[in-house]
């Protein structure tokens, strides 16, 4: 049996409670993560593979525990071309280069703005390079989320269908090219789904909250994991979003979807989809928000806000209206008469197939060759006998014994974690501190350096005029003498 390690913060095998979850962070700070993971799982469990994940352990000291006990790592990622994941993509760099068994990254993208210019010189440009041509070293072919990322690795060196192709999300693939869209008519009456992101515009995020006085069978599916500790504690996450002042985002208990209990946040990707497929229209700025229904066959609309979701939704074709294109008092019909539902059928097969391609040109094993109608895949068979967790609603739905079981747990979950926040808001400010005082020292020393090049250009610039004045005497002083004579 051959085992694979997967970058995964959980298995969808696993059913970790809410609160272990928000614990071990097994979201990787959003949900949607678990969506292409599931994907991932489900495409290369064989009868002869299986899949482990590596619970977001990026330590070069495994390599040697790796090498020994796996045969290959696939690196599912989302937008990793960022910031904040740099430090992630640096250790991941220094352990792939000690690995000896294949390394496969699946699905990496960027996340720039929604215009960005990719010949732009960035921070990261190096960092990212160093931890492209690693995985080269392991692997044929990278596989990109969207044109823009495989534009950017292009203006960084690397050539398109050589060292990477664009693939799209895997999550797009969990169940093969098995996608069709039910049609909508909507009513008051219809259940409708939306997600958010709070940096949207806001008139953007006031048009899809206001949907909510509109339709009485809302939900409001967050995603992020400060929302998951809102949604199961109560108590927000000091620094996080739903810790600021963003209008016409639920961000609090007193928000219409928490007080109306219309808040579901799903503990897998599996139960998402099932729930979503009981909804008529879902809609959002979210990707993994609207992937969920499409996978269940419901109508979605997306709306894209950065190059991130922008590069993923032209690619796998999602109904889709621009963020500037929504105007105030615009109606949620008037949007469905823009797009076209069932779009996204129409690219999926080739994008599947383009999918294994990939896989294959990796020597992946996965399940398209046994892939037929009323085939049920070995992955399937295992989840079959899982108990999955029922999504978390809010905690003013509880009753008063789960109530006080959540508060008591949480008081151990926030506060170590409000602790280690803390500790790290404060070495970023000491590290933004010395390199304040390092960029000063620097500057006092340029301006010494500066003055004392101000001062010997003064002290030239009266030695030449010296010397011209001098040179100029002894021009004409024999001139005079010879007058003289």
């Amino acid at each position: 049996m051959k085992k694979i390690l997967v970058r995964a913060g959980m298995s969808p095998l696993d059913t970790f409670s809410a609160d272990e979850m928000i614990k071990r962070n097994s979201i990787g700070n959003n949900v949607g993560n678990l969506m292409y993971a599931y994907s991932i799982f489900r495409n290369l469990t064989t009868k002869d593979v299986e899949l482990i994940p590596d619970y977001y352990r990026s330590n070069p000291a495994d390599a040697d525990m790796i090498n020994e006990t796996y045969d290959s790592y696939v690196i599912p990622l989302a937008n990793a071309i960022r910031t904040s994941f740099i430090p992630t993509l640096k250790r991941y760099t220094a352990l792939i280069k000690k690995l000896k068994i294949p390394v496969f990254v699946v699905g990496m993208g960027m996340a720039f703005s929604y215009e960005p210019n990719v010949g732009q010189k960035r921070p990261f440009d190096d960092d990212v390079k160093r931890f492209v041509s690693a995985v080269l070293e392991k692997s044929n072919i990278l596989g990109l989320r969207g044109q823009i990322t495989s534009d950017y690795l292009s203006y960084l060196g690397f050539k398109e269908g050589r060292d990477h192709m664009v693939i799209g999300c895997p999550s797009m693939y969990t169940f093969g090219d098995n996608i069709k869209i039910r049609d909508v008519e909507l009513n008051n009456n219809s259940a409708i789904s939306i997600n958010m992101t709070p940096k949207a515009d806001q008139k953007v995020l006031k048009f899809l909250n206001d949907l909510s006085g509109q339709y009485k069978n809302l939900e409001f599916t967050p995603q992020d994991l400060d929302e998951m500790i809102l949604t199961y504690s109560g108590m927000p996450f000091l620094g996080a979003a739903v810790n600021s002042k963003i209008n016409n985002y639920p961000n609090n208990l007193s928000s219409d979807v928490y007080k109306n209990n219309q808040v579901k946040f799903f503990l897998s990707a599996p139960s998402w989809i099932d729930h979503m497929g009981t909804i008529d229209l879902s809609i959002g700025t979210r990707l993994h928000g609207n992937v969920a229904p499409i996978l269940a066959g419901t109508p979605s609309i997306a709306i894209p806000i950065d190059a991130r979701m922008r590069e993923l939704t032209e690619y796998h074709n999602f109904p889709r209206i621009p963020a500037n294109e929504i105007h105030e008092d615009m109606e949620l019909e008037e949007l469905l008469e823009k797009v076209d539902v069932h779009s996204v059928e129409k690219s999926q097969k080739r994008n599947y197939d383009n999918f294994i391609n990939f896989l294959n040109k990796n020597g992946i094993e996965n399940v398209y060759r046994y892939n037929s109608e009323g085939w049920k895949a070995p992955f399937d068979e295992k989840l079959e006998k899982v108990n999955l967790k029922e999504p978390l609603t809010p905690i003013t739905s509880c009753g008063a014994e789960e109530m006080s079981e959540r508060l008591q747990k949480s008081f151990g979950i926030i506060v170590p974690k409000q602790e280690k926040e803390k500790n790290n808001n404060n070495k970023k400010l000491k590290a933004k501190s010395k390199t304040i005082s390092k960029l000063k020292n620097d500057l006092d020393k340029k301006d010494k350096e500066l003055g004392e090049k101000n001062q010997q250009n003064e002290e030239l610039t009266l030695k030449i005029q010296t010397m011209e004045n001098s040179k100029s005497w002894k021009l004409t002083k024999p001139l005079r003498s010879f007058k003289q004579n």
